[in-house]
């Protein structure tokens, strides 16, 4: 039998910032990030880590960084309060947790893997997630915690109307709506099994309450051994619609579809077919790893137990590698 090689994928959202619009240190700080948090997710998976473990360890790094639309840093609501969404999913069991709506827990992810743990539910939104966050003793925060200048200046420009803002699009013109904030993490681990992690803020100037796709297993949060395991970003409702993660898996499962074969159907045929925009990163169970987008560029990284990680922002959509 040949051993298994783990493999850890991230990504910080879809639809980035244009090449003409990025500055040289703002592309290198998404890569520096990128890569310490691979690095970090590679070192924990050659020393056993199970994947279920380092998924969430990558994702809450990702939503401690201000770069990206998770915890710290995430958007505002239309009323100027912040949402956080997050998932987790294991892939040997196919337990799951999620969270929908909190805005006082520092990191949505460590209460999403709460839930998962207890085992009774799956997804808690609001009020109910942060009394069991804080039943468990996880970090609780002041909702201005989430906030920073450059997201406030996001909702600023758009207040007053019923335009929703993607993320990054504070430095750009309003009608660049291409830019997508999630962050997420997938992996295989040394015993073979999967796990796929998301979190997000959602959109600028979002209606309080709309919950996304992040939160929703099957849709941009899934795993299962016998195929793979997937986080998405984009817009959020139409990978909703088509239940996109799990499509992928069945796509697999059913019709014989490799990782990435399923990976281009949904991101470029099936999204586009009914206007979504936006990228997901895979794992499959033999550790083929797919980093697929219809955008100019998604933040995303993969790193091999043994070898150099890898990190892109622009390139070519068909970002797909083999174990």
């Amino acid at each position: 039998m040949t051993p298994i090689q783990p493999i850890i994928a991230i990504h910080g959202g879809a639809g980035t910032l244009t090449r003409t619009a990025i500055e040289p240190a703002q592309e290198a700080a998404y890569h520096e990030v990128l890569a310490e948090i691979l690095a970090e997710a590679q070192q924990a998976l050659s020393d056993g880590v199970a994947a279920l473990d380092v998924v969430g360890l990558a994702v809450q790094r990702l939503e401690d960084h201000p770069l990206f639309n998770a915890g710290h840093g995430s958007v505002f609501t239309r009323a100027a309060t912040h949402e956080l969404d997050a998932a987790i999913m294991d892939g040997a069991t196919l337990r799951a947790g999620a969270v929908a709506g909190v805005s006082h827990i520092r990191n949505p992810i460590l209460a999403a893997r709460a839930v998962l743990d207890q085992g009774e539910h799956v997804l808690m939104a609001g009020s109910g997630a942060e009394t069991l966050a804080r039943k468990l003793g996880l970090e609780m925060v002041e909702p201005l915690y989430f906030s920073t200048a450059f997201r406030r200046e996001q909702l600023r420009r758009v207040q007053g109307t019923a335009t929703t803002v993607l993320d990054h699009d504070g430095g750009a013109p309003l009608d660049e709506d291409r830019k997508f904030g999630t962050v997420g993490a997938v992996a295989l681990d040394a015993y073979g099994n999967l796990a796929a992690a998301t979190s997000t803020g959602g959109m600028t100037n979002k209606q309080p309450g709309r919950i996304s796709d992040s939160a929703m297993i099957g849709t941009g949060t899934y795993a299962d051994n016998r195929t793979a395991a997937i986080s998405c970003t984009g817009t959020g409702e139409a990978f909703i619609r088509i239940v996109a993660s799990h499509d992928l898996c069945a796509r697999m499962a059913y019709a014989g579809a490799t990782l990435d074969e399923a990976a281009c159907q949904i991101v470029m045929e099936r999204l586009p077919d009914i206007g979504g925009s936006g990228g997901l990163i895979a794992v499959d169970a033999k550790g083929n790893v797919s980093q697929r987008f219809n955008t100019e560029g998604m933040y995303r990284g993969y790193a091999r137990v043994g070898e150099p990680p890898h990190t892109a922002i622009f390139g070519h959509p068909s970002d797909a590698s083999s174990s």
